[in-house]
């Protein structure tokens, strides 16, 4: 049955929603990013010293993977109790959550003080973490899709996807200020403890952030509808997820893997290839990747503009294709080992991952039903996370510690853009499907028109 197309709201109202999702999304990233950019430069050296730099970072990568596995978990639990209570109630648990831990990371002592304690409270702290940004994502950007119109959401929705980007530029410029002001002695003494005491302060900003927004309408007019009409709730929203929209999952999962792997190799594996293999001062992978966030942070909104025009796949498909031969151009530029280069490399890459990330949030909210969105949702991008983001930085390591090239990054790289483009080539059309129908995760026909101000279908 199909209800009225979902109203657009007044811009101050999506606007304020956005910007909580945004700077919420933002300090959650941070957080996690942190760690990840610590893993590569900090944590190989204080937690997990060995005599080999590359097999340290090796270790360091394995517990960065960890907080990957914590996320599905994260997803079910998040995005049961979201579809059953609510977005509002759950992103405010998942900030105190990913704050908590972060600011307990600066406060933790080092192998050099308590041995094997060390890496093992890191590791706890980074299951923490994990979890909670399994619960993050589909949140911030359900509440903005179903506060949304259906005519913009590609745009709307993609601004909580630039937390990614701004968290990782926020955390790469902490640090490289840092290693900037400090010498390397004292940086790994007790410098590198201030990017993650400083997530206390910004959790609280958040916070008072999002206590500010309203709970989604689309959500609160479904549980109104279950119950005027008697409806129990029935099975619980994650069996109903693999029941009945296995292969919504599917799709998610696969949208996701080459937008996934890639994001981590420009980012995080090049900081190892920087400093381990090429021989350059940390500076040099800091900075760059500090000045493709900020590109990248300004462009995935107008990717995600794009797709309100030309649909969520043709956009992907840019992205993903593009980063298929960009794979092997990009290690080619950073050998170069110019700065000017190797900051062109990673910019251009960050561009094209955009094309992928910007659409996503529009595409994957679009694939779910109200009842099991935030399940859906969470699920599919955090199973992704599992054989995507979270092997990453390992696989990578792996190969360049193997082999001592970047061909079998480069063609491990493009394989997982391949896997994408397949995805979203057999995938169907989502743009201007109402979040409001309840007709069951299926997608539009192919001829949604544009000009229709209700946003409905047409045939």
């Amino acid at each position: 049955m199909a209800a009225p197309a979902t109203p657009s709201p007044s811009p101050g109202s999506i606007r304020r929603v956005v910007a909580a999702s945004l700077i919420g999304t933002t300090i959650e990233w941070y957080d996690f990013f942190l760690y990840g950019t610590a893993a590569a430069l900090v944590f190989n050296k204080l937690f997990f010293p060995t005599s080999d730099p590359l097999t340290g970072t090796l270790i360091a990568f394995v517990t960065y993977a960890i907080g990957f596995l914590a996320r599905p978990l994260g997803g079910v639990v998040f995005g049961h109790f979201g579809d059953r209570l609510g977005r509002k109630k759950l992103l405010v648990l998942s900030l105190l959550m990913m704050g908590g831990a972060t600011f307990a990371m600066g406060l933790l002592p080092t192998h050099a003080s308590i041995g094997v304690g060390a890496p093992i409270l890191l590791t706890v702290l980074r299951l923490v973490q994990g979890f909670a940004l399994g619960g993050e994502w589909g949140g911030a950007v359900l509440i903005v899709s179903e506060h949304g119109g259906d005519r913009h959401r590609g745009f709307w929705a993609s601004w909580p996807q630039s937390g990614a980007p701004g968290g990782n530029l926020l955390a790469t410029g902490v640090l490289a200020l840092l290693a900037a002001v400090q010498s390397d002695a004292a940086f790994l003494a007790w410098g590198w403890r201030v990017p993650f005491l400083l997530s206390g302060v910004l959790v609280v900003v958040g916070l008072w952030i999002r206590l500010s927004v309203s709970e989604s309408p689309v959500f609160l007019a479904a549980r109104a509808a279950r119950g005027a009409s008697g409806e129990t709730r029935g099975e619980l929203p994650v069996v109903q997820v693999f029941r009945r929209s296995w292969r919504q999952v599917l799709t998610a999962v696969g949208a996701r893997f080459g937008e996934n792997i890639s994001y981590y190799v420009l980012t995080s594996f090049l900081l190892v290839y920087v400093t381990a293999h090429l021989g350059l001062p940390k500076s040099t992978a800091l900075n760059a990747v500090l000045i493709g966030s900020a590109v990248h942070f300004v462009t995935i909104p107008a990717w995600g503009a794009l797709s309100d025009r030309i649909g969520r796949r043709p956009v992907t498909l840019i992205g993903s294709a593009g980063m298929a031969v960009w794979a092997f151009a990009f290690f080619a530029l950073v050998d170069s080992k110019s700065f000017v280069v190797i900051t062109a490399a990673v910019t251009a890459g960050l561009l094209l991952h955009g094309a992928m990330y910007g659409p996503q949030a529009a595409f994957i909210s679009e694939l779910f039903d109200t009842e099991v969105r935030y399940s859906g949702a969470s699920m599919g991008s955090q199973l992704a996370s599992i054989v995507a983001g979270a092997l990453a930085p390992i696989v990578a390591v792996e190969l360049l510690k193997d082999h001592g090239s970047s061909l079998p990054v480069s063609l491990y790289l493009c394989a997982a853009a391949v896997v994408t483009t397949l995805t979203v080539a057999f995938a169907r059309e989502t743009r201007g499907r109402d979040l409001a129908r309840t007709d069951a995760g299926t997608a539009p026909a192919p001829g949604y028109d544009r000009k229709d101000a209700a946003g409905t279908l047409s045939a």
